[in-house]
């Protein structure tokens, strides 16, 4: 299908955003992959030269390169409607579980709602007058990424197959957690954390620094972060959520403003004890790093 001028634009916009954030090394490296042209000579942001260089590839090109970076093109003529069980700004984590551990999926669910990620659990966040297997499908359609939970028997259940295959069908970023059940199959290429005899927020924790680091899940989970730490409510949350932004591997110099402006703002954060500093601390590591 040929794309539209519109549909061209939106993909080499996410392209640009996407790529153009990598080092200058792995840009080209990029670019080189997919046939694109590269320059010595370039003297703009790294978001400009990608834009530049993928102007006349052909839509093929610009559609695969956009999985890559992890925008994935759907021509839909109607967009998706946004689910009721996603949190707006977070990123949206499946869990892929079995029926019979979904009170553990539940607990982890709201852990890893304390790191700026909005899971899904099915059967918890179906309402019963759904039509569960739509509901899923949807949440699949529209999820960031997905965790399979490797409990023992997890591979019997079709359903948490299907939803593996589902994921991977989309390209998003996929991990394992371990409580018995080695990884299996494509379930093998995930990144597996160990979650046998582990409190579960520490494996909350772990999930949170993998996705502050993944290409394609660290803007968003960025972004999330310094949003929660914005709105803190508790001099205890100020501090928690000012931790967690150091933690975040992807960095906007909008944050800085941000960050000094809920100083200024939200007196939870002003009034807790070195919040202020480690704000100031933040923003002249971030500074000398650019």
């Amino acid at each position: 299908m040929a794309l539209t001028a519109s549909q061209r634009i939106k993909l080499i916009k996410e392209i640009a955003r996407r790529v153009g954030g990598e080092s200058w090394a792995l840009i080209d490296v990029t670019l080189r992959q997919f046939s694109l042209p590269t320059s010595d000579t370039w003297n703009g942001t790294g978001d400009s030269y990608v834009m530049h260089m993928v102007d006349q590839a052909s839509d093929a090109v610009l559609v695969d390169l956009a999985n890559h970076a992890g925008f994935h093109f759907e021509p839909e003529s109607v967009p998706l409607a946004d689910p009721p069980f996603w949190v707006d700004g977070m990123l949206r984590v499946f869990l892929s579980h079995l029926s019979t551990q979904r009170s553990f999926a539940a607990q982890l669910q709201l852990e890893l709602f304390r790191y700026g990620m909005t899971a899904f659990v099915a059967h918890n966040d179906i309402e019963p007058t759904a039509e569960w297997q739509s509901e899923i499908e949807l949440a699949l359609k529209t999820c960031d990424t997905l965790i399979a939970l490797l409990h023992p028997g997890f591979h019997e259940s079709k359903w948490t197959d299907q939803e593996i295959g589902f994921a991977m069908g989309r390209g998003v970023p996929s991990f394992a957690v371990k409580f018995g059940e080695d990884p299996y199959g494509f379930v093998g290429r995930f990144q597996a954390f160990n979650g046998r005899r582990k409190d579960v927020s520490v494996l909350a924790s772990e999930i949170f620094t993998a996705y502050s680091r993944h290409r394609q899940t660290r803007r968003k989970m960025s972004e999330a972060i310094v949003s929660l730490f914005e709105v803190s409510e508790s001099f205890a949350e100020a501090k928690a959520r000012i931790a967690m932004v150091e933690r975040v591997d992807f960095w906007k110099s909008s944050f800085d403003d941000r960050l000094k402006a809920a100083v200024e703002s939200n007196q939870q954060i002003s009034g807790a004890y070195g919040v202020s500093q480690t704000v100031n601390r933040i923003i002249r590591q971030r500074a000398a790093a650019r």
